[in-house]
């Protein structure tokens, strides 16, 4: 059986890229081979639980290297890979993401490598041909991949005998600039292991084919069960970007253990940045678990909740059974109690975080914030108190973020309410016409800039018996003197009555402002949603053009409109055109789109003639 097969176009591309581009992190090849190793180690040893035929080994990874043939080999004794496997991990790259992918490579941004499912072709950087020998323990066949990474590959018949995968890397020449024979020293190999696979808990072997020495290289010890004394910051940085293929250092690391009648041990890490498919469908949150130092499941969902999911980490407990199967486990009791556990620490720490580091949690709260308002908003509101001191805002008065607690603490006694207002920039809100009446008694508002923020308001209705009032909506009761005495009241009733009219399909009222100051109307929503609510949910797919109920308010003091009221008496315009300017007016200043810009430009044209 000799089958040869072409790679896709797009992965001759990548390949080319990656073997012709990166070569200041080649060394990283090591660390994702041996990852790779580890994995397929992982995935028997699982299998070996729940089925009784598949045999279980002293598990391990070898390093073997042959100066004389310029061959390095990593070995190990794990699942092994079907022909399927073979097609579709090695026959094909970058699944997912692989335009942004490329123009990452282009720019020699190597630290992608491991993010995009390309760490096998990683061996093309040291190597000028890869070949793979290969025992599935699921198809028992054993088949001999190879390729020299440039236009096709072929898959044969194999001779290996036991179970488990061995990647041969047949180096390239040395040149001035790159040296290849390194990775054949022991030194080397000693240091990159160490670097990068240290905590790997299988035993990773280095043997000399000259010499016939073996020796284990890593440490195997779980960083977790050291004392915490024990473990320097070096040492968690170390761990987390070789466990979570990362680049960067963790923001917070959270090491606890818990002892009594359910012993575990965490340790959890909140990265810098959110990984680059975070605010999608495709990214899958979770905790690793183990049992006893024992590998269970790579990523488990209920452990951590939603609005925690950028934690990564893991779970030790000695309680959890081996028996249980991956969907008992999920089930479990104990798995729950360890869950909360997990989510009360992981609140406390950023608590702690806001109150003693507040430039770091800053940094956090910028890159993170939309998960904690989904959190309180998510489930009707279930979890907004655990969230709601952690959420932060800008002010009318503060470009520095502030939590509610704050709002409060600095607000007036006598103010009974939280007063926020939504829109797209700082500039926009504070240009807002509703803002008039706030700047005039100074009152402090909220200014929120993402979508969900109207929601979550809508699931927390108050903060410490505060309620929360938009002030884009009407009856925001701040008290204010009547702005219309310069006009008689029936005129003045008249005057509304008849705009409304006009207006009678689009608003639900047109009454006088009691909050306008320097500009000539506004829109407000009335009860229910609220007008950004109608932004958002318009722009959903499964929209069905959803309306809030608008209502305009009328400055009658404003110059504008006692020109126009005086205008009408005179019977020098038809109301149409005062009424459709002002609607429409509204509606721009708000941030809404007028629905038919002929109608806006028919009444100033008529209002100008």
């Amino acid at each position: 059986m000799t089958k040869s097969r072409k790679f896709k176009t797009e992965s001759q591309q990548l390949l080319h890229l990656m073997t012709h581009s990166i070569y200041t992190h080649k060394e990283i090849f090591l660390r994702e081979l041996i990852s790779n190793s580890s994995d397929a180690i992982d995935k028997r040893h699982f299998m070996s639980l729940t089925n009784d035929k598949i045999p279980k080994e002293n598990y391990e990874i070898k390093i073997i290297r042959d100066k004389k043939n310029r061959v390095l080999r990593i070995s190990d004794n794990g699942i092994g890979l079907t022909y399927d496997d073979l097609v579709n991990n090695l026959g094909t790259i970058a699944k997912s993401g692989t335009k942004e992918f490329q123009e990452k490579l282009e720019k020699k941004d190597s630290d992608l490598i491991g993010q995009f499912g390309v760490g096998f072709y990683s061996a093309f950087m040291v190597a000028k041909k890869v070949i793979v020998e290969t025992k599935s323990i699921v198809e028992g066949k054993s088949l001999k991949w190879s390729s020299n990474g440039i236009s096709s590959y072929s898959i044969t018949e194999g001779s290996r005998e036991s179970y488990g995968t061995e990647i041969q890397l047949h180096l390239r020449e040395d040149l001035e600039s790159d040296e290849y024979s390194k990775f054949l020293e022991d030194s080397e190999i000693n240091k990159l292991v160490k670097k990068y696979s240290d905590y790997i808990r299988y035993p990773i072997k280095s043997y000399n084919e000259d010499e016939k020495e073996e020796k284990t290289l890593n440490t195997m010890i779980p960083l977790w069960k050291k004392a915490k004394k024990d473990i320097s910051e070096d040492d968690y940085n170390s761990f987390y970007k070789n466990q979570f293929n990362e680049f960067d250092e963790p923001l917070k690391v959270i090491h606890s253990s818990v002892e009594g009648l359910l012993t575990y041990t965490t340790l959890l890490f909140i990265p810098k940045k959110p990984e680059y498919n975070f605010y999608s469908e495709s990214f899958e949150k979770g905790i690793q678990l183990y049992s006893k130092g024992v590998f269970i499941e790579n990523k488990n969902k209920s452990l951590i909740p939603d609005h925690f999911k950028f934690v990564k980490g893991l779970v030790d407990s000695a309680d959890l059974s081996l028996n249980l199967s991956r969907e008992m486990l999920q089930n479990d009791r104990q798995l729950k109690k360890i869950a909360s556990h997990i989510e009360k620490k992981i609140n406390n720490e950023l608590k702690a975080l806001l109150k003693n580091d507040r430039n770091k949690y800053e940094e956090f709260y910028k890159n993170y914030r939309l998960s904690l308002k989904y959190g309180v908003y998510d489930m009707f509101g279930q979890n907004k108190e655990k969230l709601q001191d952690l959420i932060l805002f800008e002010t009318s008065k503060s470009e520095k973020p502030i939590s509610f607690k704050e709002y409060l603490d600095r607000k007036p006694k006598d103010q009974e309410n939280i007063y926020y207002a939504t829109g797209k920039s700082r500039s926009r809100i504070l240009n807002l016409p509703q803002m008039e009446l706030m700047k005039e008694k100074d009152i402090e508002v909220l200014l929120c800039y993402d979508d969900v923020d109207e929601f979550m308001f809508q699931s927390m209705q108050e903060y410490d018996k505060n309620k929360f009032l938009s002030v884009q909506k009407a009856n925001l009761d701040i008290d204010k003197k009547d702005p219309s005495k310069s006009i008689k009241k029936k005129k003045e009733d008249q005057f509304l009555v008849e705009i409304k009219e006009v207006l009678k399909d689009k608003v639900k009222d047109v009454v006088a402002s009691k909050r306008l100051s320097e500009s000539p109307v506004c829109v407000v929503s009335g009860e229910g949603l609220s007008l950004e609510m109608e932004k958002v949910l318009n722009q959903m797919p499964s929209s069905n053009n959803v309306k809030a109920e608008k209502i305009i308010e009328v400055n009658l003091k404003h110059r504008l409109i006692k020109k126009l009221f005086k205008n009408l008496e005179l019977k020098k315009y038809d109301i149409k055109y005062v009424a459709n300017l002002l609607y429409n007016q509204a509606l721009i200043l708000e941030g809404l789109q007028p629905k038919n810009p002929k109608e806006l430009i028919d009444a100033i044209t008529n209002l100008i003639e």
